[in-house]
């Protein structure tokens, strides 16, 4: 009876504040309705003690009660994310835990081998059933804002090697090369010799493959290796989506690491997330803390200024800085449709919890885009205090027509 009688006053509390398509049901067949529209979510409370999630419902603590079963959510992840963020704002001080939070994470080799491994390499079908036929798992180029997804894919890679003005026969590194698009379209399109690393065994395996049935063994070589080791000189290098895992705490040597590789004239870019807090926090509401917790263990998002100056300590000079933050918003917005409409082929590949996990992280980093909590900037760069001959005075080459 207590637990009940806390969860009525918590709900008149609600429906004082706020309007939602949500109905609550509890394990006694009672259930609170907070519209008079027709709910969207559904929330059911199967026993006593699971009330204490909703009662301080973060998107951590109703995250976590989601994904173990303690509660049972039925609805579009869309709506479970923008519901539940409306309670977390309507019942929780935005300070303390639940504000943006500054957390930093030891990183070493082993460490980093050991996130990549958790987050990639689930299987390769499991990302298939929500990616493009390319499997790029990273911030999409709309350029008219009405591409599907595939194609915005294509465009993304195409205006990244605009970017980076890359020439016939020029040779470029790609950090993180995931199941290896960029690389082959480099090869393909501009003849480039081409370098992808990551430390994703699934990812090396299925890039070998894919740049084999290319026939572009000859110009594309897939490692299993960690930037730190590589070595040599290329003339462009890109990183797109891979920083995240670097560490905000060695930002520095990643980028000292990239004007080390990078040739004296050459150009690089780096495509990644970033954080909107100026002090580099986790967004709010405890998101932060749930998907280190179950979906990116070790990662962390810099402030863009953050950034920017760990690049200049790294001795490379920004040439171009992109906003990309409504783009990966779409992209990630395509993606959840793309995972709830192969739901059971999606639980058959990786069991309900991981459905769990992913329904709701994809959902969750699309509105977390379209809040600007957290955002996506690509930076072209090269060596600093050198004439950056290799690009035009002007931006206008990132969007020739023949390199569209």
């Amino acid at each position: 009876m207590f637990v009940q009688s806390r969860l009525s006053a918590w709900t008149a509390g609600i429906r004082q504040q706020i309007t939602l398509p949500l109905r609550i049901e509890l394990w006694n067949g009672q259930a609170f309705d907070f519209s008079s529209e027709a709910p969207r979510v559904t929330i059911r409370i199967p026993n006593p003690s699971a009330a204490r999630y909703l009662l301080s419902p973060s998107l951590s603590n109703l995250g976590t009660a989601y994904v173990e079963g303690a509660i049972e959510v039925t609805g579009k992840a869309k709506d479970m994310i923008r519901i539940v963020n409306a309670l977390a704002h309507s019942t929780l001080h935005s300070d303390g835990k639940l504000s943006r939070i500054v957390r930093q994470f030891t990183h070493s080799r082993k460490k980093d081998a050991q996130a990549i491994r958790y987050h990639y390499d689930v299987s390769n079908e499991f990302y298939q059933q929500f990616l493009d036929p390319r499997m790029v798992y990273s911030c999409a180029y709309f350029e008219g804002g009405e591409e599907d997804l595939a194609s915005a894919q294509l465009k993304k890679i195409d205006h990244i090697l605009a970017k980076i003005r890359l020439q016939r026969g020029q040779s470029l590194l790609d950090i993180g090369c995931g199941w290896g698009a960029l690389v082959i379209r480099a090869a393909q399109k501009y003849g480039a010799r081409c370098v992808g690393i990551t430390l994703s065994e699934n990812q090396y395996a299925l890039a070998r493959e894919r740049v084999a049935e290319a026939g572009l063994e000859h110009l594309v070589e897939i490692r299993l290796q960690d930037y730190r080791d590589v070595r040599g000189s290329f003339d462009r290098i890109t990183s797109v989506g891979m920083f995240e895992h670097v560490g905000v705490k060695h930002l520095a040597e990643y980028f000292a690491i990239i004007h080390r590789l990078l040739a004296d004239d050459g150009v690089a870019m780096n495509h990644g997330i970033t954080s909107t807090d100026p002090d580099s926090g986790e967004t709010p509401y405890g998101g932060g803390e749930f998907i280190d917790k179950y979906v990116f263990p070790q990662g962390e998002l810099a402030h863009l200024g953050q950034v920017l100056k760990a690049m200049q300590q790294g001795q490379l000079e920004a040439y171009d800085v992109e906003n990309l933050r409504r783009h990966y918003a779409k992209t990630c917005a395509i993606w959840t449709d793309n995972f709830e409409a192969r739901a059971e082929q999606v639980k058959a590949i990786a069991g309900d919890k991981r459905f769990r996990i992913w329904h709701v992280y994809l959902a969750g980093c699309a509105y977390a885009f379209d809040q600007d909590w957290i955002s996506l900037y690509q930076i072209v760069c090269g060596k600093a205090g050198r004439h950056p001959q290799a690009l035009p005075w002007s931006r206008r080459y990132m969007y020739a027509a023949d390199l569209a």
